[in-house]
């Protein structure tokens, strides 16, 4: 026994020496990062609106200045006004589209339902940008296609629309987030019990009736979260206030934060100042959508007792439903591919006609690929999306490992640093990594560096969304199987958990991808000469007065991010995963 006591302690105690080092270090070393990345731009944010800037080594002093100018001066209720008034207005009237036709694609026989799930995702493709620009060529007052062909068809002196308004805002913002509301509620009126909507028809209750006091509130949870999510989304959007609401002279918080960035000199305490109160409003909704979702059980309808899918005969009224869908469908995707088709084979804008086909030309196309900094977008836009996407699934992968498989102390605080970036919005996120290198020593400002760091910062949490709901699905035994075998971690994370995670990591892959293309209202904060991006690009060319170009370039931004995102459904559909 004495003899193979020591034996057994040297074997033992190399193992432990190895394990330590990963036990301990890799998640220090990971937490460091991720408060690098997410914590560090929230303090440098808040102590630059508080304090002046440093100059020649001296530390900034203490002050209230930057928020007294923000809210005493005389713009600021407009500017208060004009962003509630443009969230709340956005968050209705897409609800509304978003709920009618869940319901009328969930819960009744309408015809072409199946046609409308796949086509109403194809907005979300889109990029903002060209979704709001596509709208002005429509509702234009002086140059709208649809304008002037209602003048026409009615004989009026003067276009009906004006997109040049706050109206004008809030239907383009609202019809390009509509999607969103859609997929939310179609996935609740799918999985309730519909045997609680046949009760109520057969005891007399109208199809109205049926719909608001049984479908509506027992779904109220679901509506409230889409409520929440899309006034955020109303509060931080960028495009459409500075697209359509800057030459209307409608400003909103992201619009305003904008101008004090482009100023000159750049106006950092006053930008510092309207992020947070923009960063505490959508802190203050994620705070009440957390709430909402904890008391979602109250209004479930699934128990252990199973229950038939069942759809709501229409008889004669499916039809206008059927047409409802086809409108929606004309007003979401064909007017606005069309416009910027036509305006992409023309060699300056007009209206259809007989003597504009005769025009056609690919000329746009021919002129955009030449140019060198079309060249430079590109490589720039493909580096920083495929960059961020590959670090971004790496990182979550070593994240999701150490929050749902370790039992390192202090993993859930891991878990809410990832999380942070969720509460920035992206013109916020621009501001914030403004004051981190412009007083850090690291000189990445104005360079496609700080770009990627933005780009990673802000999708950490769609990374990690998909990371660790693919790492649930494996279990433990395979883990266990080879620590028993000797392998080290290092080993165990390459040959077992990356293959197994594998197909959820590349559709996440090609989600940031996606994501990382279309991004605009940090990019246009950070760029610099020689680090433009694609979205960027396409807003420089409209404000020099290029609609021909920029819808060539558009188009073919477009058919790529299609493409993604078909291989990101086929991916799905395959594998199972979630993204």
């Amino acid at each position: 026994m004495n003899g193979t006591a020591p034996a057994t302690v040297r074997v033992l105690r190399p193992s432990l020496r190895a394990r330590l080092p990963v036990q301990l270090l890799l998640p220090a070393g990971i937490a460091a990062i991720v408060a690098y990345l997410t914590l560090l731009p929230l303090i440098f944010l808040l102590y630059g609106t508080f304090f002046t800037p440093t100059v020649g080594g001296q530390a900034g002093t203490f002050t209230l200045q930057n928020y007294l100018r923000a809210y005493t001066d005389r713009s600021a209720l407009p500017i208060m006004a004009n962003s509630f008034v443009f969230a709340v207005g956005t968050m209705v009237v897409s609800l509304v589209i978003g709920t009618m036709l869940a319901w009328i694609t969930e819960r009744t026989n309408t015809p072409l339902r199946g046609l409308f799930f796949a086509v109403s995702l194809v907005p979300l493709i889109i990029p903002g940008i060209l979704f709001t620009l596509s709208w002005i060529f429509l509702l234009s007052p002086r140059i709208g296609l649809l304008n002037l062909w209602i003048m026409r068809l009615l004989g009026l002196s003067a276009p009906p629309f004006d997109i040049y308004s706050i109206g004008g805002m809030i239907w383009v913002e609202a019809l390009h987030w509509s999607p969103i509301a859609y997929l939310m509620m179609s996935a609740a009126f799918r999985s309730m019990d519909p045997s609680l909507e046949e009760a109520a028809l057969m005891s007399g209750s109208g199809l109205a009736g049926t719909f608001y006091h049984v479908t509506l509130k027992l779904n109220v949870p679901t509506l409230l979260g889409a409520s929440l999510l899309l006034f955020l989304r109303g509060l931080e959007t960028f495009e459409v206030p500075a697209i359509i609401g800057l030459p209307a002279g409608i400003h909103v918080f992201t619009s305003r934060i904008y101008l004090a960035i482009k100023s000159y000199p750049s106006d950092f305490g006053l930008a510092g100042s309207y992020s947070t109160i923009l960063l505490v409003m959508t802190l203050t909704g994620i705070f009440l959508y957390g709430r909402i979702t904890r008391e979602a059980s109250r209004f479930a309808t699934i128990t252990g007792k199973g229950f038939r899918p069942h759809v709501i005969d229409l008889g004669i009224w499916k039809y206008t439903m059927a047409t409802l869908i086809v409108g929606y469908l004309a007003v979401m995707v064909v007017l606005p591919m069309f416009v910027l088709v036509w305006n992409s084979v023309l060699p300056f804008y007009q209206r259809p006609s007989v003597q504009a086909l005769s025009m056609l030309t690919i000329d746009n196309y021919t002129f955009v690929l030449k140019l060198p900094k079309t060249t430079r977008a590109v490589i720039n836009s493909v580096g920083l999306s495929m960059g961020s996407a590959t670090i971004v699934m790496v990182m979550t992968s070593v994240i999701a490992w150490i929050t749902v498989r370790s039992r390192v102390p202090g993993r859930w605080l891991l878990d809410n640093l990832t999380s942070l970036p969720l509460i920035f919005p992206g013109i916020v996120m621009g501001v914030a990594l403004i004051w981190v290198y412009l007083t850090l020593p690291i000189p990445i400002y104005g360079t496609i560096w700080i770009l990627l760091v933005a780009y990673v910062t802000r999708y950490l949490p769609y990374g990690m969304r998909t990371s660790s709901a693919a790492l649930l699905q494996v279990h433990r035994e395979l883990e266990e199987a080879a620590e028993t075998s000797g392998a080290s971690w290092g080993r165990t994370f390459r040959s077992i958990i990356l293959p197994l995670l594998q197909p959820a990591l590349l559709a996440g892959w090609i989600y940031v991808v996606i994501v990382s293309i279309r991004e605009l209202s940090s990019s246009i904060l950070l760029w610099g000469p020689g680090a433009e991006v694609l979205s960027v690009y396409i807003f420089d060319l409209w404000q020099t007065g290029h609609p021909q170009e920029l819808s060539a370039l558009g188009l073919m931004l477009v058919g790529f991010l299609l493409v993604l995102a078909m291989v990101l459904r086929a991916l799905s559909q395959r594998y199972g995963v979630q993204h």
